[in-house]
């Protein structure tokens, strides 16, 4: 799966003959998984039309600051009204990549200076993404002065260039300033993206889901946990480049990013197997799972019947996952969960030590919106310095965050 799936691209469109190659750049963009939002300068709807180009994105294309559609007046004279803005601000938010292809000596230089008399530039200006900008143009303006100091003063702003190719140019000469074809551009892209995710390379197992412990062939021990906390450190890990590996229990949940591993399981045993078997190659290894703590000696091979007015189950204790990986561990950076309901923090610390942990995520099924079957949660990181750091109640999806920025910062240390 392409690193662009998911994505919000603003496309940006000035006025140069390349500007018909942005028809198949959108089309790649949105065969690569990601969103495209199309704005042309007015000169570039000489080369390419807004039909086209919305047709293939989906999405209206934007080139005024504002619409206005024609009515028939009272005299039958086309007259017009309702007005509709077209807000460059939300569009600069919106972007998480903002690509401006052609890039013509004209546009660059307003870049640079910013000047804003159009809304492409508008947007620009507003955007807080990364962009990246390729350029087209002869091969004497594509090496004049002017446009390798727009070129610098560009890359000193933050912005990326997608080096021009050689080839035919439109005047005929042959040499640099050529467009880069639509394929090289998402290409650059993609490996630009890929090289600058923190966790490039790094291989990251994650457990998640609660354990059913069989009574007979219908009846288990289990607990209620939904899984929601692993599958969104999974996505979020696999979302900053890490080779995801996710060990889950039942659950009805499924992972957006594609290249993850999801390995399904029932038992603690099944987990307690799946988490040895890619201990060794991991890098990290992140214990969000509810695994049962006790399982019944016996399984009754048929269902059990009712029949007395009472009845009881012998339990023995299932195989500790996360004690079991601390002690195995080398160089890993295991990072454990513990759901508490009193004296939280010592019983966290006490954890921390049995399991040789570096890192504990605590808890507390006290705090409101905190615990199974929530999209939020509320967490204390506990380190194996014993630092506390307590967190604001968030989404599932920004805790998954800030614990990913905890391997981060083990990693940049």
């Amino acid at each position: 799966m392409s690193v662009l799936s998911g994505k919000k691209i603003v496309l940006g469109i000035s006025g140069g003959i390349a500007a018909y190659k942005t028809a198949t750049l959108v089309r790649l963009f949105i065969k690569a998984g990601a969103e495209v939002q199309v704005i042309m300068t007015p000169a570039s709807k000489d080369f390419v039309t807004p039909l086209t180009l919305s047709t293939l994105s989906k999405k209206p294309v934007f080139s005024t600051f504002y619409n206005e559609e024609e009515v028939p007046g009272q005299d039958g004279i086309l007259v017009k009204q309702n007005a509709s803005w077209n807000n460059h601000v939300e569009l600069g938010l919106w972007a998480d990549l903002m690509i401006i292809a052609p890039a013509t000596a004209n546009t660059l230089s307003k870049m640079v200076n910013g000047t804003c008399d159009n809304l492409l530039l508008a947007t620009y200006l507003s955007a807080k993404c990364p962009v990246y900008f390729a350029p087209a143009m002869d091969l004497d303006m594509y090496k004049h002065p002017s446009t390798i100091a727009s070129f610098n003063a560009l890359h000193a702003f933050g912005n990326t260039i997608i080096p021009a190719e050689s080839g035919e140019l439109a005047s005929g000469l042959s040499g640099e300033g050529r467009m880069a074809e639509p394929e090289n551009i998402v290409a650059f892209l993609e490996n630009d993206i890929l090289g600058k995710l923190p966790l490039r390379g790094k291989k990251i197992m994650i457990t998640a889901g609660p354990t059913y412990e069989a009574i007979d062939p219908v009846r288990f021990i289990g607990n209620h946990s939904s899984g929601r906390m692993g599958f969104e450190i999974a996505d979020e890990a696999a979302k900053l480049g890490a080779n995801v590996v996710l060990i889950t229990g039942p659950s009805h949940l499924n992972v957006s990013h594609k290249s993850i591993e999801v390995v399904r399981v029932v038992s603690a045993q099944e987990m307690y197997e799946a988490c040895h078997a890619h201990f060794n190659t991991t890098d990290v290894a992140i214990a969000a799972a509810a695994v049962a703590d006790y399982r019944p000696k016996n399984i009754a091979l048929q269902k059990i019947k009712k029949s007395e007015s009472s009845f009881s189950i012998a339990l023995e204790k299932t195989n500790d996952i996360l004690a079991s990986l601390g002690q195995i561990k080398k160089n890993q950076f295991l990072i454990g969960f513990a759901l508490e309901t009193e004296n939280e923090i010592e019983n966290a610390k006490l954890k921390i030590q049995k399991k040789n942990l570096d890192l504990i995520v605590l808890n507390s099924l006290q705090d409101e919106g905190a615990g199974f079957g929530t999209a939020t949660n509320k967490i204390t990181f506990i380190d194996a310095n014993f630092t506390i750091e307590p967190m604001d109640l968030k989404s599932k999806e920004m805790v998954a965050q800030d614990i990913l920025n905890k391997v981060i910062a083990h990693y940049n240390d």
